[in-house]
C-alpha cells in the first residue's frame, strides 16, 4: 500500500444551512455562515471518502478552521427568487465496512424535494455507488428500502447517511439559497 499523500483528508464533517438576501451572492453568503463554513476557501472536489476518514462533528470541525483556509468541500447548492418554491441541497454519504477502502459521497440539488425525499435520494446515490465498486449483488429496479437492506446484509457497507438542507423560496421574493457540504479536514 502506498503511503497516504499530504492532501488527502484525515477528517470530514457535514453541515448546512439557508440563507436570505436580496442578492443572490449574499443569500449564498448568509447559507454559507449558518453551516458555519464562510470563512474558508472553498474548493469543490468529487465524490472519494478516503480510507480511515474519521466523521467529526460539525462543531468540531468548524473550531477547527483557520479563517481563510483552502478547505476542500462536496458541496450541494441551490437558490431561487420565487415564492414559496421548495429548494433543496443534500449531501449523501456510504462508508465501506473495511477501514482500508474508500467510501462514497454524493451531491444532489434542485427543485420540489422534501427533505426526506432528497435525503432518500443522496444516501441512496451514494450507497448504490459503494455497492457496485465491492461487488454487491442488488436489484437496481427494486426501491432503496429493499437496496439498503441487501447492502447492510452484505456486512460490506457500514454507514449511509444525508445532509440536506430544503426551504421555501420567501414569500416577498429574497432570494433563498440553500447548502450542504461534507467539509474536509488535512
Amino acid at each position: 500500500m502506498v503511503d497516504r499523500p499530504a492532501l488527502v483528508p484525515t477528517k470530514v464533517f457535514f453541515t448546512k444551512g439557508v440563507g436570505k438576501h436580496r442578492n443572490k451572492l449574499q443569500s449564498f453568503e448568509l447559507a454559507l455562515r449558518k453551516a458555519g463554513i464562510e470563512q474558508c476557501n472553498l474548493v469543490r472536489v468529487s465524490s472519494i471518502l478516503p480510507p480511515h476518514c474519521k466523521i467529526i462533528t460539525p462543531a468540531k470541525g468548524v473550531d477547527m478552521i483557520y479563517p481563510g483556509q483552502v478547505t476542500f468541500v462536496v458541496l450541494a447548492e441551490a437558490s431561487t427568487n420565487e415564492p414559496s418554491r421548495m429548494v433543496g441541497a443534500g449531501i449523501g454519504l456510504a462508508q465501506p465496512g473495511e477501514g482500508h477502502q474508500y467510501g462514497y459521497i454524493s451531491e444532489h440539488h434542485g427543485y420540489g424535494m422534501r427533505e426526506k425525499v432528497l435525503a432518500d435520494y443522496v444516501e441512496d446515490m451514494a450507497a448504490t455507488m459503494l455497492a457496485t465498486t465491492l461487488g454487491i449483488e442488488f436489484d437496481p429496479e427494486s426501491d432503496y428500502d429493499s437496496r439498503k437492506e441487501v447492502y447492510r446484509m452484505s456486512g460490506k457497507i457500514v454507514r449511509s447517511q444525508a445532509c440536506v438542507q430544503t426551504a421555501e423560496g420567501d414569500k416577498n421574493g429574497l432570494w433563498t439559497t440553500v447548502v450542504s457540504a461534507a467539509v474536509f479536514l488535512l
